[in-house]
């Protein structure tokens, strides 16, 4: 494979995680369960009855793994919040322990040269908010989030400048809602665009939120990350058409944009 054009000089060379993937300590220090938890107790639902209690207990170790990162040499590292950790129930009382170990990953990632781009959302949904407004499905549910988003907004938002709000929305829309493979396993054919839609007001909601009260003293940005397979092909309507394969429907045209 051959590379036509070199990547800018400004590039910056990262890595990334979500925090269900890495953190361990699923109750450690006040953390509430969230939807994957729960899924994962939820006999032949994964593979081998895997989970992730433990992971690789980043929530522990993550000091020796920011040195692993700048041994790499990686320049940034996009990481997730857990939100049943900060707000064990999804909303109301905030575990400050949640946001202790946050506050301390980001200063650690700083002082190793490393800039934090933060996840929101990569799908672990506090359960509670499941069981209280049916999760993605419910009319309050975008309001929740955006209350979330404002927390981590103020208590985060003076070191990090770069923000996804939710990674892949179709992922938990489609396999969430949809196909029921991912947490929290509910097979239906109309239930995605439900979903869809308060995913997408989720977004708005917080963006508008960092606009209005952050932006003009913190000076960072909102981003919502979509995974686009591109069409082999110049072609701009085949490539539309493959991003409407990829995003069905609801996402492309609204959450696929950098200025969002």
């Amino acid at each position: 494979m051959t590379i036509d054009k070199p990547f800018p000089v400004d590039f910056l060379w990262g890595s990334a995680t979500s925090s269900y993937q890495i953190e361990g300590g699923y109750l450690s220090d006040g953390k509430g369960p969230s939807i994957w938890d729960v899924f994962c107790m939820i006999p032949g639902k994964v593979y081998n009855q895997d989970h992730g209690n433990i992971a690789c207990d980043h929530y522990h170790r993550f000091r020796e793994d920011v040195a692993l990162m700048k041994q790499l040499g990686l320049k940034a590292y996009r990481f997730s919040i857990s939100w049943p950790r900060v707000l064990p129930a999804g909303r109301g009382a905030v575990n400050q322990a949640g946001l202790d170990f946050y506050n301390a990953l980001i200063d650690e990632l700083l002082l190793a040269g490393i800039e934090p781009w933060v996840t929101l959302y990569h799908w672990d949904l506090p359960a509670a908010l499941e069981f209280e407004l049916h999760g993605w499905l419910g009319e309050g549910i975008s309001d929740a989030f955006a209350a979330y988003a404002d927390l981590c907004f103020q208590h985060f938002g003076d070191r990090v400048k770069n923000w996804i709000t939710i990674n892949e929305a179709w992922v938990v829309a489609i396999l969430g809602y949809g196909h029921g493979v991912f947490a929290p396993g509910i097979q239906s054919k109309d239930l995605p665009y439900l979903a869809g839609h308060n995913l997408l007001k989720a977004h708005a909601k917080a963006v508008d939120v960092y606009r209005k009260k952050y932006q003009s003293q913190q000076g960072g940005q909102n981003w919502h990350h979509q995974q686009l397979r591109l069409a082999r092909t110049t072609d701009r309507k085949s490539s539309r058409s493959c991003s409407s394969r990829t995003c069905p429907g609801v996402f492309p045209g609204l959450v696929c944009r950098s200025d969002l």
